[in-house]
């Protein structure tokens, strides 16, 4: 590693919610701008760092998200959650592990682990090692663990009926990141985790309340309470206009889109 190399990047793959941007059927003014930063394909980020690359959640567009940004090598793919539009592109994992003895680290909550295993019962039922498969390796998240050269945490959050986590990241050199995008209620337990951290990303769904989903407002109040010092807002409805929203933010909180990278 140089001088220069950044210890780690961070792409954002996908920043929108369970249904995409532009959602179909819907005429609001976001979803029938031809702005490309209002167009979203669902949540995922993937990071890399001098020693690993890897994904966090697969969702139904992951195919052509690794294809718009290139990505060709995968050493893991970790998940927050089983909502489907955070695993039903897990098949697609399959390009990266084409030998007949390479296998993918997956890492999981034994709730997701559940889910995944009903929905592709084929990659984990033990007689699926051909060349071209897809051959995922369990790994069940119980505490920390290490991806590589991170040292990751897991962030217990409420998000619907769920069990859900975020990843608290930190790197050789101290740097610490936090992605964390789907989140209705922020334990203090877990906002412990995230104090200070040099980057916060985390969910931002739309300006009104939501159910399960921190708003906008709720979501800067998290950020401001933590004390990022850089923060990031994904998972975004279409109520969500970049170019509105996004000036009447603090200067240390902005709006993600697809493509975005960040480096440290």
């Amino acid at each position: 590693m140089s001088d220069t190399d950044p210890e780690f990047e961070l792409t954002f793959l996908g920043t929108g919610t369970s249904i995409g941007v532009p959602v179909i059927g819907c005429d609001c003014p976001v979803c029938q701008s031809d702005d490309p930063i209002n167009q979203r394909s669902r949540s995922s980020v993937f990071v890399k760092t001098p020693e690993v690359q890897f994904v966090v959640d697969t969702g139904p567009d992951f195919r052509m998200q690794c294809l718009r940004e290139g990505i060709r090598e995968l050493d893991a793919a970790l998940f927050t959650h089983a909502h489907s539009d955070h695993i039903m592109g897990f098949d697609d994992l399959r390009r990266f592990s084409l030998g007949a003895d390479d296998i993918i680290d997956i890492y999981a909550t034994e709730d997701c682990f559940q889910r995944l295993k009903l929905a592709f019962d084929y990659a984990f039922n033990g007689e699926n090692r051909y060349p071209g498969y897809l051959k995922p390796e369990p790994h069940l998240i119980t505490g920390s663990f290490e991806v590589g050269d991170l040292q990751v945490t897991p962030i217990p959050v409420e998000h619907g009926k769920v069990e859900t986590i975020g990843f608290h990241f930190e790197t050789k050199g101290g740097k610490r990141i936090a992605y964390v995008p789907d989140v209705k209620v922020f334990p203090e337990s877990s906002r412990k985790i995230c104090r200070d951290v040099d980057v916060l990303i985390i969910d931002g769904l739309q300006p009104k309340e939501h159910w399960t989903h921190l708003s906008v407002p709720e979501a800067v109040d998290v950020a401001l309470d933590l004390r990022a010092r850089q923060a990031w807002l994904t998972h975004f409805t279409c109520r969500v206009d970049y170019k509105v929203i996004g000036p009447t933010l603090p200067d240390h909180i902005g709006l993600s889109h697809d493509g975005l990278k960040l480096s440290l």
